[in-house]
């Protein structure tokens, strides 16, 4: 059976949410980025940003709300940043 196209959007968005997110934290692991570095708290928030619209147009609530609160956190730490002028680029993640 195929795809309807509003499927087959809503795979891509899943599956684009999802590599950013592991990407960020594969890099993360290999001490390549760090937990409190702009690019990636953008990773998370970008990958979380569109697995919360996946949560929603699937109706899975739950994994809306944990989305929103991934990505909410991430954008927070990034307006954070930027607001006391941190770079994070030698804080190592915790």
């Amino acid at each position: 059976m195929a795809m309807s196209p509003d499927g087959l959007l809503s795979e891509a968005i899943a599956y684009i949410g999802m590599m950013s997110i592991l990407l960020a934290f594969l890099l993360e692991t290999r001490d390549v980025l760090h937990s409190k570095q702009p690019l990636y708290l953008f990773m998370m928030a970008f990958g979380s940003g569109l697995l919360g619209i996946r949560a929603f147009l699937i109706s899975e609530w739950a994994f809306l709300v944990l989305e929103v609160v991934w990505c909410a956190a991430a954008v927070v730490a990034l307006v954070t940043l930027n607001k006391y002028g941190a770079d994070g680029e030698n804080e190592a993640s915790s």
